[in-house]
């Protein structure tokens, strides 16, 4: 029988999963969106973006002081070139991949539950996309000395930059992916700014929505405008969800090193991505809608279908560390062999384990319904998902570099507290920027919540 929350579909006779549960009417729906953005920001606020803050605000001393003595104050060594930098940059472009998948491919498959989560996804994405980039450029050093040798530029030293490198393909990747969601995000933040615009009593707040919301006015030339326009580019953003991380991953995958030298990595790399992107969408949407009252819209439902998504990517992700031992061990390579059986028990043995137990056994948990849908569960299995593959990009770097093919350069790499606190201030610099995002734009596509919202109902109120 179904209930208030559970509508029946009228041409399948089923029951569905209410997408906006207590019968909210047009304007009940507008009124809780704009609630945080109208209203004085609440102490938990202020507790969690004064953290946020003074993370950032670490991580930046600490960039300063990278800027002015060069990366030798990190725990780099030869012949481990590479560490907290790349895994850190590796790790927030995957976290970006979740955004574009709900906003994207979902859309185009006509999901519609993806409306509730879908605005921060995409926020989280841009946010992400950035925390990545700002570790690509402190990669480098002393940044007056990267723009000059690296920046291609005429000069009479033909420093041209060479377009066969995997890390320039990163360059593009990455900077089309942003760009791309950006301006899918801002296309869909169009509808919802001019209802806080026209909510606005406060004449500044009133401009500036004004011109961000760039004249709409809800007339039907402008939602057929927006829909053509929304359709397009989520065709556009849909390969890039398969393209960005594979490119990424060629970065390895290219090379000749073993450990690296693979050609799962593409399809792995992709896996994991929205393997952990889908796993921070969770954590920051039981965040948000515990502190901004919005369980209405990110139902339990909502967050029930995030973990089938985790706990499926997380089963690829298990399959792609097998297939590795598989593929050295079939490869008749010794050096190939050596290196899977150093990073499962070598010194780094630690590392790959917590990998191992926080992508795939864990998330075996949300196979219990009961554990799916308890917010406490979901939430500490998507802090450990996103532990875990941290300490995978870890491991791939890590154990890949620090013991070479003459023992006698061998050293291990061990990350000094310069580099946890840079790591640390950028999850600052994440965090800031998401929790101005909840305070100044709207949380919720409040114009696509009310497309999915039980009509008879939502129409029982005043009209927004």
């Amino acid at each position: 029988m179904a209930t208030a929350d559970q509508p029946m579909n009228p041409l399948t006779g089923k029951i569905e999963d209410a997408l906006v549960t207590a019968g909210r009417t047009y304007a009940e729906i507008n009124e809780d969106v704009s609630r945080p953005i109208e209203s004085f920001p609440t102490v938990r606020w202020w507790v969690c973006f004064g953290v946020a803050i003074s993370a950032l605000f670490m991580g930046a001393v600490l960039l300063l002081q990278t800027f002015k003595e060069g990366i030798g104050i990190w725990g780099l060594n030869r012949p481990t070139g590479w560490g907290t930098d790349i895994t850190t940059f590796v790790f927030w472009v995957g976290i970006g991949h979740a955004g574009t998948l709900i906003s994207a491919i979902l859309f185009l498959f006509r999901q519609k539950w993806r409306t509730g989560i879908n605005r921060a996804a995409e926020a989280m994405t841009i946010f992400a996309v950035m925390t990545a980039g700002l570790m690509v450029l402190s990669h480098t050093g002393r940044q007056w000395l990267a723009l000059f040798w690296v920046f291609p530029y005429p000069n009479q030293r033909q420093l041209w930059t060479n377009f066969r490198s995997p890390l320039e393909w990163d360059v593009f990747a990455v900077s089309t992916y942003f760009t791309i969601s950006t301006i899918f995000w801002y296309v869909g933040l169009i509808p919802d700014l001019a209802s806080v615009r026209d909510r606005a009593v406060n004449k500044v707040r009133k401009f500036v929505y004004t011109v961000l919301s760039l004249g709409w006015r809800g007339s039907n030339k402008d939602w057929l405008h927006y829909e053509a326009a929304y359709l397009i580019f989520a065709g556009i953003s849909t390969p890039l969800v398969l393209s960005v991380h594979s490119v990424v991953s060629f970065d390895f995958a290219v090379s000749q090193l073993p450990g690296w030298h693979t050609t799962i990595f593409p399809p792995y790399f992709v896996a994991g991505a929205i393997f952990s992107g889908f796993a921070m969408v969770n954590t920051l949407m039981i965040l948000g809608r515990e502190a901004f009252g919005l369980k209405h819209y990110i139902t339990m439902d909502h967050l029930e279908k995030m973990n089938k998504i985790i706990m499926t990517t997380g089963m690829l992700v298990g399959y792609a560390y097998a297939s590795e031992f598989f593929i050295a061990w079939y490869s008749g390579s010794a050096f190939e062999r050596y290196i899977f059986i150093n990073r499962a028990f070598g010194p780094y043995w630690w590392a790959y384990w917590i990998m191992v137990s926080c992508n795939v056994f864990i998330p075996q948990l949300f196979w219990f319904k009961k554990m799916r849908r308890s917010i406490p569960v979901m939430f500490v299995i998507s802090l450990y998902v996103n532990i875990g593959m941290y300490f995978e990009r870890y491991v791939i770097i890590v154990t890949s570099l620090h013991r070479d093919f003459v023992p006698s350069s061998w050293r291990f790499y061990q990350p000094t507290w310069v580099d946890w606190g840079i790591f640390v201030g950028f999850a600052g610099f994440f965090f800031t920027f998401f929790l101005l995002f909840l305070r100044f734009l709207p949380a919720i596509a409040m114009g696509e919540v009310k497309g999915v919202q039980d009509q008879p109902k939502a129409i029982g109120g005043s009209h927004a």
